[in-house]
């Protein structure tokens, strides 16, 4: 079994195409949806499927600190679009692929928590891509148009 030490780094492309680093992260889930669904008929059942385009999203909750929940807003309220990856960082290389980008990102909704007199309050950010690259460790890349 396996230490888990590796970290996933989020990060995306501004508008200015430059780099910024997600940090603090409290979660990022990406979510695809295979939306598929059987294809039946008066002569039989399951002839068939109608398969329709997968659907990308992803919720990313940050620590409402430093710039990074402002940067977000901002995007969001521009509706500029962005690159978010997820790719591994630190000493063992545990996870799954080597690199996860989602493309094309929109900001669908941002949502901040009440400021308290303990703790630092966060920021939810909903959104979805228009398209995916993974790369496995195996060495299969998949892109997603």
């Amino acid at each position: 079994m396996a230490d888990w030490k590796t970290r996933l780094a989020v990060s995306y492309k501004d508008e200015d195409k430059n780099t910024v680093n997600v940090t603090p992260i409290d979660s990022f889930t990406p979510t695809l949806a295979f939306a598929t669904e059987p294809l039946h008929s008066l002569e039989a059942t399951h002839i068939g499927a109608v398969v329709s385009p997968i659907t990308m999203t992803f919720s990313m909750t940050v620590k409402a600190m430093g710039d990074v929940a402002g940067k977000l807003t901002a995007l969001a309220m521009r509706g500029k679009r962005f690159d978010v990856t997820l790719q591994e960082s630190g000493e063992d290389n545990d996870w799954s692929f080597k690199s996860l980008v989602m493309a094309n990102c929109i900001i669908t909704s941002a949502a901040p928590t009440n400021a308290t007199l303990t703790g630092v309050p966060t920021a939810t950010f909903s959104g979805f891509a228009l398209g995916a690259t993974a790369d496995t460790k195996s060495g299969a890349k998949v892109d997603i148009p």
